[in-house]
Parts: C-alpha cells; sequence; structure tokens
C-alpha cells in the first residue's frame, strides 16, 4: 500500500504533498526534522490528509495532479475529510509512547 499524504505547519499556510510506503516512518522522520529540505525548513509535521492506493505509480501520479491545484482546492480536499484541520497523526504519537512505557514496565520485572 502506499500513501500520498499533505502535511503543514502549526500555522496550517504552508502544504507539502508527498509519497510513501510507510506513513508512520515517514512522519517520525518529518516530526522530528530527520531529512534535510522543504519539510524541515518550514517546520511541517502536522499530517492534516492522506490517501492510499495500492499502486506506486498511481500514488505518484495522484501526487503529481495534487501538486498542480491551486491552494484553494487542495484546502477544500482537505476539508472534506478533516473540517477542523487537526493532525491525523497526533493519536499515533499517544499509542505509542505508552506502548513503549508498557514494554518498559514489563522488562523491568
Amino acid at each position: 500500500m502506499f500513501y500520498v499524504y499533505i502535511i503543514s505547519n502549526n500555522f496550517r499556510n504552508v502544504l507539502y504533498i508527498g509519497v510513501t510506503r510507510n506513513i508512520e516512518r515517514r512522519l517520525y522522520e518529518h516530526k522530528n526534522k530527520l531529512i534535510d529540505g522543504f519539510s524541515k525548513k518550514y517546520n511541517l509535521n502536522v499530517l492534516l490528509f492522506y490517501e492510499t492506493t495500492e499502486y506506486a505509480l498511481d500514488a505518484i501520479a495522484r501526487e503529481k495532479q495534487l501538486k498542480k491545484w491551486n491552494r484553494d482546492k487542495k484546502f477544500a480536499l482537505i476539508k472534506s475529510v478533516n473540517p477542523e484541520l487537526r493532525d491525523l497523526s497526533e493519536d499515533w504519537w499517544f499509542c505509542l509512547r505508552f506502548l513503549s512505557e508498557i514494554l518498559l514496565l514489563v522488562n523491568k520485572q
């Protein structure tokens, strides 16, 4: 499975569109600024939108299509599934932290 995703900064005024096979890893990289580039430069770490495709070529074609859209059309797409523009990945990190703490407790016994 491949993901086409849109991330932004805390002010929701800069957008980045990307493709990945592992969205959790890629968002971790964005949030921790592990890769130099546009998202690091503009502090883009808020997942506003994502969709899945089965094939890489379809994901790349969709990414290219979205990148050609104007800002209003991109935000209309985002708001169609995320009207509050909340970080769709915020719960992922809570769960990972919670599981990490449980594993630490289990390993101490």
